[in-house]
């Protein structure tokens, strides 16, 4: 399985073509990177909601999704996400591809302009947006932060990293802060969508059934921007370093206990040991065949769920599991216990063998997708590596029980989270 990938760089944007017969349809996404900082995610978050609402020829939401409807039923999306200690702004559009409809040959480039009059070109009013539009999603995003209280898995992941990560970007929450949206004015925020314009790293993705030449040409006339005023490089090494673990209690209404543990791996997507990584969280909590899932959820009952799931941009890994308020401790000594039979090599080959085989079937699951295929090669931007698919793959599939020994002794707890009930006693 391969994914030829043709780049250029143009007008100081990267341009990402993908073409493949895979799909009827063409899918765009135009990425904004820049380093998570405290002062501007708020105003981030906020873009999406905002610029969802109108471009400058199709000033409301109406006419927007009235436009779409007439590009066959084309679909737009637009969200914010952090990888490590970058911030990602992402402009989805997916659209039938004209080859496949008879009679639509202007499709293509209706398709490409709509796409650039959202990222480029909003609905604007004076030195801002339109100020009902301001206001009203703002509103919403304010909802919606204090509403993550009320998600309790979603908040004590959220908590385990405010703990754990304390002093280093990855704390700052990708989703904003209640009492930043009342500290700045729509002409700020309109601002700060101008600077991004200049000063993100932009990458522009386009996966299909096309000619390669004939699209770039089409966006390298559309997407241009002056030289940027900045660099903005990341640095997402994690320096090696002693780890202490640390635990921290806290209380709500609620009658799931939500236990939360972070670990420290000091090993990154570009690292020769992620294959290995990958395989180690596969066996250790990565599928329903895992340790944490077999021990901690099936023979002992201890919890509703137990997973493990890896930050490949900043060398974290994370254990996430709900549970009873009265069994905390034997949980966390269960969930311990199977870090160190990983660390002392207790499982099978058959099980090895198993976790490569889920893995890359998950992977080629994945990639099946188009959003899912620009993912995927959009991680080797953001992680400072090239890798073919059959490069991962044969990767995974080398990985010895060796290695996987290796990577389990790497990873070191460093903080325990517990959002437990009101006056719960955790067992003795």
């Amino acid at each position: 399985m391969s994914v030829k990938e043709i780049k250029q760089n143009e007008n100081n944007i990267q341009f990402h073509m993908l073409p493949n017969k895979k799909h009827k349809t063409l899918t765009f996404a135009v990425k904004f990177r820049a380093p998570l900082e405290r002062g501007t995610i708020t105003k981030r978050a906020l873009l999406p909601y905002v610029l969802k609402q109108g471009t400058a020829s199709f000033p409301t939401r109406k006419e927007l999704q009235e436009e779409l409807a007439e590009l066959y039923g084309a679909v737009l999306s637009i969200g914010g996400s952090k990888k490590g200690e970058s911030h990602i702004l992402t402009f989805y559009l997916e659209v039938p591809n004209e080859k496949f409809l008879p009679g639509t040959n202007s499709l293509l480039e209706r398709a490409i302009e709509l796409l650039y009059e959202i990222v480029y070109k909003p609905n604007q009013e004076e030195n801002g947006f339109p100020k009902r539009v301001f206001d009203r999603e703002k509103e919403i995003l304010r909802q919606n932060i204090l509403s993550i209280k009320d998600d309790k898995a979603s908040y004590a992941n959220i908590r385990l990293m405010d703990e754990m990560c304390s002093g280093e970007r990855y704390s700052i929450h990708a989703q904003g802060y209640e009492k930043d949206l009342s500290a700045f004015s729509n002409q700020e925020l309109f601002t700060y969508y101008q600077n991004m314009h200049q000063e993100d790293e932009i990458d522009i993705y386009v996966s299909g059934d096309f000619d390669a030449e004939q699209m770039l040409n089409l966006l390298t006339s559309r997407f241009k921007r002056s030289s940027k005023k900045k660099e903005a490089p990341v640095n997402d090494d994690v320096p090696a370093q002693s780890v202490t673990s640390k635990e921290l209690i806290e209380e709500d209404q609620m009658q799931q206990a939500k236990l939360n543990i972070g670990y420290r791996t000091n090993i990154l997507f570009r690292d020769e040991k992620y294959p290995a990584l990958q395989v180690f969280n596969g066996m250790f909590g990565g599928f329903p065949s895992s340790k944490l899932f077999i021990n901690v959820r099936e023979k002992n009952s201890l919890a509703y769920y137990a997973v493990s799931r890896m930050e490949s941009h900043k060398g974290l890994l994370f254990v996430m599991s709900g549970i009873a308020p009265e069994d905390y401790n034997k949980a966390l000594t269960i969930i311990r216990e199977q870090l160190e039979a990983m660390k002392n090599g207790e499982f099978t080959e058959e099980e090895l063998e198993e976790t490569k085989l889920l893995i890359i079937n998950q992977l080629k699951e994945t990639l099946d997708h188009t959003q899912g295929m620009i993912e995927f090669m959009y991680q080797q931007v953001v992680g400072h590596k090239e890798i073919t698919v059959d490069e991962l793959f044969h990767g995974i599939q080398q990985v010895t029980r060796e290695q996987v020994i290796e990577v389990a002794n790497q990873v070191k707890e460093n903080m325990v989270y517990l959002l437990t009930s009101e006056g719960g006693e955790a067992d003795e």
